[in-house]
């Protein structure tokens, strides 16, 4: 619940002192940047690591939100303004001091900082204070302390995870560092806990620590441009928050959920369905839709994900020529994991909150949206000699041009929805019973079908084609690879370069998510 308490006067005086304390440390850090060129990594790192500190014990000499609040603002204000103008080089991702041997890496860290603490000021310090502190430690310490080790002593790089190098050392050093901060904390607050934690067994907190690091290390390790700063401690913070609301039953849940998606990750590494950064990102993925949502919301994505793996890898040589056409190949990777499960997450994320069964069928509808689309595809460019369309003048075009659609492979889209349908049926979901097996079945197809329908139509109107001049032919993909090894950029002949295939397969996942409410909150069933 969002809340901004009253000033209270006894407050000032700590507020005074905090600005002051915080303004002195920031000119000494850029002393350190411009008079004694200490390196720029290791000045921002070290504001980075004591502002988390600050930041943990700020609840304990405030007794109100309202200056802590107002101190945030302030620091949100001139961070955007340092960014445009530049006063306090230390601050930014690259000083300039650095800057002729450092590429300059545009980075939103000193902003997504104070904006992330004064979003957790206005929800959790009413109730949950504990866990503000626990998630802005984390950040603040571990991070910076992962960035240092990785970028002084580490050697052994991370391939196809981020654009920003990550190492082995740096992600471990975070992991270890995060897991005791969580131990600590976790032990330290355990009087404060009130939900699904109270009277937990320490073994058990020991247990949720250590998968909380994992989390916070794979959210490190992903991202870059300084969204690490917002999103390890809204990870962190979400689960507490989401555990203190539940029974103590559900602490087990979530582990159990935890544990099989790092298994699914881990075993989608080693059969190439895929990338580092994909795995990565389905390990968060599974960890929020297995270890929240339990065994109604994991078999429709599994369902999804198994089926559309294998049927991605069937028909391989019959598909190769098809390898240069498309965008990016059958090893999906972060960018192809939110495209096609990132609104199913969100959509968990916002179940979790309220509890709307309506969310479960925008659920349904969204997986079978990426079902359609991705089956639409495959089969459509396995089946042999098919005919394609392109959907907004029906004019014959080669398989496989975005936009196009095929018998065949509409048919697989169709069918591929009314499995996500049927994966929820067989387990016999309450609220499908509810609202009627036919009516379900044909919701969600039909959700599915349009959905991919919608792809086909942003695909063949706004959606980026490129003439590839080594190959002369058509193709999603930016840049070819010439003969002699040398990367050839191609020529944009169709639609905005913005709009890439993952954005398209976005707005499809929503599209069928929204068909799906929107049916049935006007049937008034819930």
């Amino acid at each position: 619940m969002l809340t901004l308490q009253a000033a209270l006067p006894q407050d000032f005086a700590a507020f005074f002192l905090t600005l002051c304390f915080v303004l002195l440390f920031v000119l000494l850090a850029e002393i350190l940047a411009r008079r004694l060129n200490v390196s720029a990594l290791v000045v921002r790192k070290i504001v980075h690591l004591s502002m988390g500190v600050v930041i943990f014990f700020v609840p304990g000499y405030f007794q109100s939100n309202f200056y802590p609040v107002v101190a945030a603002l302030l620091l949100l204000l001139f961070n955007a303004l340092n960014i445009r103008f530049k006063w306090l080089v230390s601050l930014l991702a690259v000083p300039e001091a650095d800057r002729a041997h450092t590429p300059v890496v545009k980075s939103y860290g000193s902003l997504l900082f104070p904006l992330v603490f004064l979003l957790q000021l206005l929800f959790l310090w009413e109730s949950h204070k504990w866990i503000l502190q626990t998630s802005m430690l984390v950040m603040g310490v571990s991070d910076s302390l992962a960035a240092l080790v990785g970028s002084t002593v580490g050697k052994k790089h991370i391939e196809h995870l981020t654009k920003n190098p990550k190492t082995v050392e740096g992600s471990l050093t975070m992991f270890f560092s995060g897991f005791v901060l969580l131990c600590a904390s976790l032990f330290v607050f355990s009087p404060y806990f009130t939900g699904a934690l109270a009277k937990t067994p320490f073994v058990m907190l020991i247990a949720l620590a250590l998968m909380l690091a994992l989390v916070a290390t794979a959210v490190e390790a992903l991202l870059s441009h300084g969204l690490d700063n917002f999103f390890i401690p809204v990870s962190i913070a979400y689960v507490l928050y989401v555990l203190e609301i539940n029974q103590p039953v559900f602490l087990e849940r979530f582990l159990l959920g935890a544990v099989f998606a790092a298994l699914l990750a881990f075993f989608s590494i080693k059969v190439k369905f895929l990338t580092n950064s994909g795995a990565t990102a389905t390990f968060l993925l599974g960890t929020t839709i297995f270890g929240i949502g339990g065994v109604e919301w994991t078999v429709p994505l599994l369902t999804f994900y198994l089926l559309s793996s294998v049927l991605s890898k069937l028909g391989k040589k019959r598909k190769a020529k098809f390898d240069l056409v498309f965008e990016k190949g059958s090893q999906r990777d972060a960018g192809q994991v939110y495209a096609n499960g990132g609104i199913a997450w969100i959509l968990m994320v916002i179940y979790s909150l309220n509890n709307d069964p309506a969310i479960f069928f925008a659920y349904l509808g969204t997986l079978a949206a990426v079902q359609a689309d991705t089956w639409a595809t495959e089969i459509g460019t396995l089946w042999p000699n098919p005919k394609a369309w392109l959907v907004t003048t029906f004019k014959e075009v080669p398989v496989g041009t975005s936009g196009g659609v095929s018998v065949p492979g509409t048919s697989g889209a169709f069918l591929g929805s009314l499995l996500i349908c049927a994966s929820s049926l067989i387990i016999n979901v309450k609220w499908l019973s509810d609202f009627g097996w036919l009516q379900s079945f044909l919701l969600i197809g039909f959700s599915g079908l349009l959905a991919s329908l919608v792809d086909s139509f942003f695909g063949a109107t706004v959606q980026a084609q490129y003439f590839d001049p080594v190959r002369e032919k058509v193709t999603e993909r930016t840049h070819s690879l010439a003969p002699n090894g040398s990367v050839v950029a191609n020529r944009l002949i169709k639609g905005t370069p913005l709009v890439n295939n993952d954005l398209v397969n976005t707005l499809c996942a929503l599209s069928g998510s929204a068909l799906a409410y929107l049916v049935i909150r006007n049937a008034h069933l819930f």
